[in-house]
């Protein structure tokens, strides 16, 4: 199933949903801001097809170390310069310097375009101020270069739900858990979705 429709001209309309999931969205922007410098320097040699089917089979407890390189794995541009626009932009949310960090993060994904993780991370800063479409089309270019980054399906699952298409939202969470089969905030959001959806449905 097509669940990332073209998002360029997106008007995002606000509605009671938007209160409830305010705090959500928030974690979610910190989440990609905190967690992935960390994991940068535990990259493993082994390559990304073995860390995903590794991943599906897991136990809850192997899930941990796998997201861990798969994440430091995301995060290799293989170039200086965007590694260097990367560590910019991410100190600049770490800061709070949103502006800063939209700066730093569009001078990445200009210098870089096919690298995927620069425009998940710029979309986490989009998300940040609440610049629904921007960050849901920064998801889509980042999902069309890494259509495995189940953070990136869980941000547009969370935007989905803020705009309400429950609908769409529970297909993006489910294809993020289908990835990532132990992921605490997708497995939440799955749970708190489906008998909304399901009841709709009936």
């Amino acid at each position: 199933m097509d669940i990332l429709p073209r998002y360029a001209t997106l008007n995002v309309v606000m509605g009671t949903n938007y209160t409830n999931l305010k705090g959500i969205v928030a974690a979610t922007a910190m989440l990609v801001t905190f967690s992935i410098p960390c994991v940068a320097q535990t990259a493993d040699s082994r390559d990304e097809t073995e860390l995903l089917e590794q991943l599906a089979q897991s136990t809850p407890e192997q899930a941990l170390g796998l997201d861990r390189q798969l994440k430091a794995l995301w995060a290799l541009s293989g170039s200086a310069s965007a590694d260097l626009l990367l560590e910019r932009g991410r100190e600049a949310l770490d800061d709070g310097d949103t502006k800063a960090a939209i700066d730093h993060l569009t001078a990445l994904t200009d210098h870089a375009p096919e690298f995927a993780e620069g425009w998940h991370v710029r979309a986490s800063a989009f998300f940040g101020i609440e610049r629904f479409g921007m960050a849901a089309a920064d998801l889509e270019q980042a999902l069309t270069l890494n259509p495995n980054n189940y953070e990136a399906i869980y941000g547009l699952g969370l935007i989905f739900e803020i705009v309400g298409q429950p609908d769409k939202a529970l297909a993006a969470y489910e294809r993020a858990l289908a990835i990532h089969p132990h992921h605490e905030e997708v497995t939440n959001a799955v749970n708190r979705l489906k008998p909304q959806v399901e009841g709709s449905a009936l």
